[in-house]
């Protein structure tokens, strides 16, 4: 059996609905766009909105945060903003998805022609390295992710994404891994996915020096064990 990118997250979904906990379309109707512009003045004020909430949180961050101030700020009536957004957490789904979508470009763009496990390991590291650069001292994409800490339907989010990530990981690497059933694959990719990301966000709230070292230690981590049973079975 093996799994699609988004198994894990579909299995989350549904262990939350037999808990009486139902992330569906409820869910989605509380953090998504209540409407979708399709006219360019539209599609211009919804930037507008989005563009002022990324500043507010990169200045306050997300619990500061108020809907009237948004309105003033993007300079658009505050009926403008519920025109789009039911409320908060839908404006950070937005900027989230902005950045979770622009993460797994660059890791397909990464693994697109990995053609041996050494190969894979270079990649991963280098990913550490570009996902550190480019988000450390970026406020708006850690006032992002701190919000997404503090809300479920958020936080499901933040899931799914590391899904996809591993999704990517796993399909660039796995005929490069034979030996590796689907699930172990899946499982480990998942896991160390999901932890990279951990571990970027907390290097990013860290001095710099600790920062690199954490991200140096972690990179040796995973060149020992991402793909160490494979590497064992080949001896």
């Amino acid at each position: 059996m093996s799994y699609p990118p988004d198994a894990l997250a579909g299995i989350c979904l549904r262990r939350d609905k037999k808990n009486g906990n139902d992330m569906g379309a409820e869910s989605m109707d509380r953090i998504g766009l209540r409407r979708k512009p399709k006219q360019e003045r539209s599609i211009q004020r919804l930037d507008l909105i989005l563009a002022a909430a990324a500043k507010i949180i990169a200045e306050k961050g997300v619990s500061a945060m108020r809907m009237t101030e948004l309105a003033i700020a993007a300079k658009v009536p505050i009926g403008s903003v519920y025109q789009y957004f039911p409320e908060k957490a839908a404006i950070v789904k937005a900027l989230f998805d902005q950045h979770a979508s622009a993460i797994q470009a660059k890791m397909a763009a990464m693994f697109a022609d990995v053609q041996s496990i050494d190969q894979a390991l270079d990649v991963v590291c280098a990913t550490i390295d570009w996902y550190y650069d480019s988000y450390h001292n970026d406020p708006v994409y850690l006032g992002v992710w701190m919000g997404t800490e503090t809300d479920q339907d958020l936080l499901q989010l933040n899931i799914e994404h590391s899904g996809h990530v591993a999704g990517i990981f796993r399909d660039a690497v796995r005929q490069l891994a034979p030996d590796l059933c689907d699930e172990e694959m899946y499982a480990r990719t998942y896991l160390f996915s999901h932890l990279i990301g951990a571990v970027i966000r907390l290097a990013a709230v860290s001095e710099e020096a600790l920062a690199r070292r954490m991200l140096d230690e972690w990179k040796r981590v995973i060149r020992a064990s991402l793909f160490a049973t494979t590497v064992a079975r080949a001896a």
